[in-house]
């Protein structure tokens, strides 16, 4: 199943080139897979002050072309399993007017305990079953 969440560019997200940013993507992406996971049950804050925290290990994007201000779009989430520790959220961002794919990513995360060893909750690892 695909997880959407809406956006608007903001201004201030803009490089002098008038496009936004490369590194704003990474926050779109982000706040795309937290909002994903309150979706699905998963208290990010709550995992983490039983001392699990929820990171990411890798992430490839591929820029397809550039959103500028006032750009509507839609980021869209899915899940995969890499293994029995890891996880992959593919991402993909989406220009609203056109339906235009803006960029593809897959972030890749794992969950570690309080000592730093990776492992996964079950209500992390029912997402990725």
């Amino acid at each position: 199943m695909t997880f959407k969440l809406d956006f608007k560019v903001r201004d201030y997200e803009c490089d002098l080139q008038g496009i936004v940013n490369n590194s704003v993507y990474f926050n779109y992406l982000e706040h795309a897979r937290h909002e994903f996971l309150i979706a699905n049950g998963i208290d990010f804050a709550a995992l983490a002050e039983q001392k699990i925290n929820l990171v990411v290990i890798r992430s490839e994007m591929n820029y397809k072309d550039s959103l500028k201000p006032g750009d509507a779009f839609y980021v869209e989430v899915e899940t995969l399993r890499v293994s029995k520790l890891k996880f992959a959220f593919v991402q993909r961002i989406i220009r609203t007017q056109d339906d235009k794919l803006m960029l593809d990513a897959v972030v890749t995360g794992t969950s570690v305990n309080e000592r730093g060893r990776p492992f996964l909750p079950q209500e992390i690892d029912q997402l990725f079953g």
